[in-house]
């Protein structure tokens, strides 16, 4: 069995070399005899600032992880506060919800208190045994690695935007109609994806085809989709910081719908577009390359999803919902 080294500071200094010279991931791995798998991983772990790989700054992350990963974490040091957040995962809690549990309980005990990154980075710097499985597997989405945007810089790529807390209150309490949440599902190797919109009120869901997922195809499909929708039910959008809304202004100015975005990494806020995407996955599971899907597929899935009675409308259709919207 081949045995694996981490990277020394002369295959760094190639890497970098050669990908000023333009050549591709496959080909530096073969250069350096190594995994494609492992000189992918590194460059997306190493960004600088204008995210760019160096290899003097990558060696420095590196040797900074290692030093991370020495110290002792306050999950190890302490037996109780371990056995509650262990226990909590167990009820499948989230570690926010544990982190924020545990401010109320022990609101002056700081031995008692954790965030909830800590938690995560607790899991997931385990060695490969039973124990990180099973923690990993309690968490609700039961990801055995911790995941990241490939490609997408540290800070928020969106510019000039209106948070989430700046939306109306009526859009919170679902009142009024015509409020939307938007989303990508990525395909097979993150090289593809399909857009997610839903309405609030109605949960009326509307799938994107998408030629890609920069910013301008998903602008342009978004703004095309959102011309079947009658003016009076497209008032706004709720989306997360993904650097596919980058043009949310031009978006805004074309479509007339206002784009207001969530905090990083908060998928509840936009609870309704996520539990949709689950749905959505039923009929196209991981790993499927959404580039050879046909448009009339989504079309069907679109009108499957919309003609199901859901319970939070009182066993009405999202689609009986919205047509009732519409027509008061």
């Amino acid at each position: 069995m081949k045995l694996y080294y981490h990277l020394t500071p002369a295959e760094r200094e190639e890497i970098s070399i050669e990908l000023a010279k333009g050549y591709s991931v496959r080909y530096i791995a073969t250069l350096l005899n190594r995994s494609p798998s492992t000189i992918s991983r590194e460059i997306s772990n190493n960004p600088n600032k204008q995210n760019i790989y160096r290899a003097n700054e990558a060696e420095k992350q590196a040797k900074q992880r290692i030093r991370n990963a020495k110290r002792e974490r306050k999950l190890d040091k302490y037996p109780k506060l371990r056995q509650f957040v262990f226990h909590h995962l167990e009820k499948r809690w989230s570690p926010e919800q544990i982190a924020k549990k545990l401010a109320l309980l022990y609101p002056n005990d700081m031995i008692m208190r954790i965030s909830h990154e800590s938690i995560y980075q607790y899991i997931y710097v385990l060695p490969r045994t039973s124990l990180k499985r099973q923690l990993a597997y309690e968490l609700r989405r039961a990801h055995k690695n911790r995941r990241t945007r490939k490609g997408q810089s540290k800070s928020c790529p969106i510019q000039d935007y209106l948070s989430i807390e700046e939306r109306p209150k009526e859009i919170a309490d679902r009142i009024v109609p015509g409020h939307w949440e938007g989303d990508l599902i990525t395909g097979a190797q993150n090289k593809s994806a399909i857009g997610t919109l839903v309405e609030r009120t109605t949960r009326f869901t509307l799938i994107v085809k998408l030629p890609a997922k920069d910013a301008y195809s998903v602008r342009k499909a978004f703004a095309k989709k959102f011309k079947s929708i009658p003016v009076s039910l497209k008032r706004s959008l709720t989306y997360d910081q993904g650097q596919e809304m980058a043009h949310h202004k031009l978006f805004t100015k074309e479509s007339k719908i206002q784009v207001y975005f969530a905090h990083p990494h908060s998928p509840w806020e936009r609870g309704s577009n996520e539990n949709t995407n689950g749905l959505i996955r039923d009929f196209f599971p991981k790993g499927t390359d959404f580039s050879t899907v046909a448009a009339r597929k989504l079309t069907r899935v679109q009108t499957l999803l919309n003609e199901r009675p859901r319970k939070v409308l009182n066993w009405l259709s999202p689609s009986e919902a919205f047509n009732k919207v519409l027509h008061l």
